[in-house]
């Protein structure tokens, strides 16, 4: 059968009016359509996971914290700790210190009484320097204590600074801005020259050679720890081992060990008394010089050999040798001269120790 045009637009027309007019009416109804939950896919991730998990979860989230919270207070009484226990230890630091050097002002008060009161002291980074009055029966004179604190407190110096030239002490001090200074080695003249006696050490190095011991001759110095070496040497390799930084010679030894040495019959009696310079030292290092004074040379006033012993002996002094005396004897502190130089002026010598603040 065959169907024409018009029939086959009545044929769609008729089949599609049914859904025309249901549209239509949608349209200008008001009905109104809700999609639910359930139309739209839902994440069931979180769901999927047990309530009980989600606890225990929880609860170590919470000990987590806790444990956090008792680390902190952990670390708090450990850093409190820590810092009472440096403050402990710092406090026995100082309390050790304190106590590891008392026993050296023990000493220092005990040996320092047997002297007397200082009438003067003076203190620096190098040294402490102390002056003390001395005074005797048959003489009177001064006692110089020195504690050296560095290599920089004390030298020994020629007279001018030249090998047979000489000059007083209080010129060497003065030139030097020395705080004092003492009269030091024996010597000799020759041709209008002055030298020191023997073998003498400047600056480490040894002046014009060394001389073996002879006779009563002693060398006495420091060495470079600053400690008083001192005795007879009979070959250079003897005097080397000490390291002697300075030092100079002359008679006799006087103590050794804290023992009185016999002194010789020859410098027993010339003369019996004189103006003496002795230099010894103590357990500690410290230096003591002794400078007595006397009118003159004749041996009428003055010092024996045997008292300087004595009086060493007496201020606790280990080793001591004596120095040049008569009128070399000088004591100069603070810029002046504290003694009395037999001569009465001040004689020029080719020595000197000199000490700074």
């Amino acid at each position: 059968m065959t169907m024409t045009i018009k029939q086959f637009n009545r044929f769609c027309l008729l089949t599609c009016a049914p859904f025309i007019g249901l549209l239509i009416w949608m349209l200008y109804s008001s009905m109104s359509f809700t999609l639910t939950d359930n139309a739209f896919p839902r994440d069931n991730s979180a769901a999927s996971v047990p309530l009980q998990e989600t606890s225990r979860v929880l609860g170590d989230l919470d000990l987590a914290k806790q444990t956090a919270a008792d680390t902190a207070k952990s670390l708090k009484k450990t850093i409190a700790l820590y810092q009472a226990t440096n403050q402990s230890m710092n406090s026995i630091v100082k309390t050790a210190s304190a106590q590891s050097g008392r026993p050296a002002k023990i000493y220092d008060t005990r040996i320092t009484k047997k002297i007397g009161a200082p009438l003067e002291t003076v203190k620096s980074d190098n040294l402490q320097a102390q002056l003390f009055a001395v005074k005797a029966q048959n003489f009177s004179g001064y006692a110089l204590k020195v504690k050296l604190n560095s290599d920089k407190g004390m030298k020994m110096v020629l007279g001018q600074d030249k090998y047979g030239s000489s000059e007083t002490t209080l010129a060497a001090v003065k030139r030097y801005k020395a705080v004092a200074g003492v009269n030091a080695g024996g010597f000799a003249d020759d041709r209008g020259k002055r030298y020191p006696l023997s073998t003498t050490v400047v600056n480490g190095e040894y002046l014009s050679g060394f001389e073996p011991t002879y006779k009563d001759l002693f060398f006495v110095g420091l060495n470079e720890r600053m400690e008083l070496i001192g005795g007879k040497f009979v070959d250079k390799t003897q005097l080397d081992e000490q390291k002697p930084k300075f030092g100079a010679s002359f008679v006799p030894v006087l103590l050794k060990n804290g023992v009185t040495q016999k002194i010789p019959e020859k410098w027993k009696n010339n003369p019996v008394r004189a103006p003496r310079t002795a230099v010894a030292n103590y357990k500690d290092n410290q230096l003591l010089f002794l400078v007595v004074d006397g009118r003159n040379e004749n041996g009428s006033s003055g010092a024996t050999l045997e008292e300087m012993q004595i009086l060493l002996s007496r201020f606790g002094a280990i080793d001591g040798y004596n120095l040049d005396g008569g009128g070399s004897s000088t004591l100069v502190f603070n810029g002046r001269v504290v003694n009395h130089p037999s001569d009465g002026v001040l004689r020029s010598l080719p020595t000197h120790f000199l000490f700074f603040k």
